[in-house]
């Protein structure tokens, strides 16, 4: 079977307008789709030159061999049906890696044609280093090599504000844009840059917070073969997700005539406050995610799928977002309404095998997060403590109920089978001192530990006797006959 590349697909070719920094799975199924749909529709005309961050050499090869090539293929329920889309990008036009060629890499800060950076090197990749260098070709962090890059431009037009880039980080933490502006700022100072530099940062740079949704499941091993043959090409880049997307920008300055996506179909927002949709996501998307997984997974499930498929649980996830986490929200009914119904349909994707202890990784912080938020919001508005959330933190107490250490991690029970239990290390410590103590003494202990809530549970009332009451029926009687109960 032969390979994809240039001879399977025509290419257009349009000047380099973007550089992303990030080769991975989530960028090539979510930015690089949208800007190949923006481009076949008018909307763009501009290509991507990937930057590889890290020295790992990792798909730079399968990028080469097939001319920058790749395929998407998006699968999933929506409105209720399901949905398949399979389509070849082109919007890559080249793989740079820095560690290797750094002279190639550095002259597209000279590219008079450059006008946005992407960038997903993780959350971890927006770092500061003090030990970062100016010197270093390329420094180590990925700040430190965009503030490199962004001063060679600046160097290269002396300083022309009209030749600034706009920023697009996607990294999955909270005011990214912002946050990353100060690395950069930071570095710029440390490195002794002159201070036109730094003025130029701001009047000629834009660094926007973004939000981005959408589940990119990768390369699917186990079909792949399966699915070479129906496309009739082998693709060693082929990437699969689900079609939900949502890409929020927030910028201080309008962006949306020079990047319109939204024109051409795309799932993109402008706005200048991206909050409601953070606040949106994090509280019906994750906040269901963390109320269900823990609970379905000691009642016998191992993923999302199967979680929406058992009746007792489907019910229980149904009460929590329609009767728990929305009446807590002060968003449009009729937004959280449709948001949330796609959420549901997310959650049925027979396409996304999405593991229930994938989820449960630092469920300590999660559910500071994404849980306690709607049940003061809950309890303030309508006076009473939600059921389903509440319980929420008796599952996980009982979930975390390890007895001791394998190699760094917590080792909990489901019935006679072991399981991982995965988060900080002082976390786990603590769970492996208490976990086996009666509920009456267990839960004010947990709900006290003010380093995991940032403040003392046990104070919101009647929530300690509600969560006792709770574990007490899951060591007694079972997870599922306890879900059973307060559904």
């Amino acid at each position: 079977m032969d390979l994809l590349n240039n001879t399977k697909v025509e290419k257009i070719r349009r000047p380099i307008r973007v550089l992303q920094f990030g080769e991975g799975n989530f960028l090539r199924g979510f930015a690089d789709y949208m800007i190949d749909i923006a481009n076949e529709k008018g909307c763009f005309h501009g290509d991507i030159v990937a930057v590889k961050p890290t020295e790992s050499y990792r798909n730079v090869e399968y990028f080469r061999q097939q001319d920058c090539r790749f395929t998407v293929t998006l699968r999933g329920i929506v409105n209720g049906k399901e949905q398949q889309e399979t389509r070849i990008i082109t919007s890559v036009a080249d793989i740079v890696h820095p560690y290797r060629d750094y002279k190639r890499y550095s002259e597209y800060a000279a590219l008079d044609t450059l006008r946005f950076i992407i960038s997903n090197t993780t959350e971890a990749g927006i770092v500061y280093d003090e030990t970062d260098w100016l010197e270093l070709e390329p420094p180590r962090s990925y700040p430190g090599k965009l503030t490199k890059f962004l001063y060679e431009r600046f160097q290269h037009f002396n300083g022309d504000v009209k030749k600034g880039l706009i920023i697009l980080p996607v990294e999955l933490i909270e005011e990214n844009g912002v946050q990353l502006k100060n690395i950069v700022r930071k570095l710029g100072k440390q490195w002794g840059l002159e201070a036109a530099f730094l003025q130029w940062l701001e009047e000629a740079c834009i660094f926007c917070n973004t939000l981005v949704d959408r589940i990119i499941t990768g390369f699917p091993t186990e079909e792949a073969e399966a699915i070479w043959r129906k496309l009739g090409y082998r693709d060693n880049l082929l990437v699969t997700g689900e079609p939900f997307g949502l890409w929020v920008i927030e910028s201080e300055r309008p962006i949306e005539e020079e990047f319109p996506l939204h024109r051409a179909g795309q799932p993109v927002i402008f706005t200048d406050d991206q909050t409601p949709y953070r606040l949106r996501k994090v509280r019906i998307l994750n906040g269901a995610h963390s109320s269900f997984a823990l609970a379905s997974y000691l009642a016998g499930n191992d993923y999302v799928l199967e979680s929406m498929k058992d009746e007792e649980i489907r019910g229980f996830i149904d009460a929590v977002v329609q009767k728990e986490i929305l009446p807590a929200l002060d968003l449009s009914k009729e937004d959280m309404l449709s948001y949330a119904a796609s959420v549901m349909d997310r959650f049925e994707n027979p396409y996304n095998k999405h593991s229930l202890l994938s989820i449960s990784l630092n469920s300590i912080a999660k559910w500071k997060v994404r849980i306690l938020p709607s049940i003061l919001g809950f309890l303030e508005k309508k006076g009473s403590l939600p059921a389903c959330l509440t319980f929420s933190m008796a599952a996980l107490i009982q979930f975390y109920s390890g007895e001791k250490f394998r190699e760094s991690t917590l080792i909990a029970h489901r019935e006679e089978a072991e399981y991982p239990v995965l988060d900080d290390k002082e976390v786990l410590e603590f769970f492996c001192r208490h976990s086996q103590e009666e509920p009456k003494q267990l839960v004010p202990c947990v709900l006290a530990e003010e380093t995991f809530w940032e403040t003392n549970l046990n104070d919101i009332p009647g929530f300690t006797k509600k969560v006792t009451g709770y574990l007490k029926d899951i060591r007694s009687n079972g997870m599922r006959n306890a879900v059973r109960k307060v559904n």
